[in-house]
């Protein structure tokens, strides 16, 4: 099925369309769900709820840009709904935890691999990883970013620049990285 063929039938609620959407998407979208979850069940539960959105939403897709990037947007915004609606984001974060951050000791293979580094964003507090998936691997705009989390702009901006700091430490200490300055805009590539 091309992708129109599928669009137009989830238009007409054609459940073998609905079920090659979901089939073809939801992969790449449980990984969005999964950077902004605290687990693989809250992941899967904000996947759901996307999905839901996206096939009442159908309507709205315009065919003005990509249809992944459309449903990856929908995703998104359903996780932080999500994260809202559970009470599971913080907007402000004490320093102090930075340094209290426990990460294990382990030899890594000398290549970095996505999931690594999926992973050490997950050992960040929520609401520096939030931003930082919103900001670094989903390409809003930190102004986007505060209207969408009822945040101050400058405090989307701060929390970006501790979250890079943060994940930069926890990189050394997992031995990903070795420089403590190395160039972080490789995050541009987990998409």
């Amino acid at each position: 099925m091309t992708e129109q063929t599928i669009i137009a039938g989830c238009l007409h609620s054609d459940a073998a369309s609905q079920r090659e959407l979901y089939n073809r998407y939801s992969p790449k979208m449980l990984s969005v769900c999964y950077r902004f979850a605290h687990n693989r069940e809250d992941a899967e539960d904000m996947l759901q709820e996307g999905f839901i959105k996206v096939f009442t939403q159908m309507h709205t897709f315009q065919n003005k840009g990509a249809f992944e990037g459309w449903i990856r947007r929908i995703i998104v915004h359903t996780c932080i709904n999500f994260l809202k609606k559970h009470k599971k984001f913080s907007d402000s974060i004490d320093l102090a935890y930075a340094t209290t951050l426990s990460v294990k000791e382990e030899t890594m293979p000398s290549i970095m691999q996505a999931k690594q580094v999926v992973e050490c964003i997950r050992l960040l507090p929520m609401g520096y990883r939030t931003v930082l998936n919103l900001y670094a691997i989903e390409g809003f705009s930190h102004r986007e970013i505060g209207n969408m989390l009822d945040i101050e702009e400058s405090t989307s901006r701060s929390q970006y620049t501790r979250a890079k700091a943060m994940l930069e430490t926890v990189l050394i200490k997992k031995r990903i990285i070795e420089r403590p300055k190395e160039d972080l805009n490789w995050l541009m590539a987990l998409k």
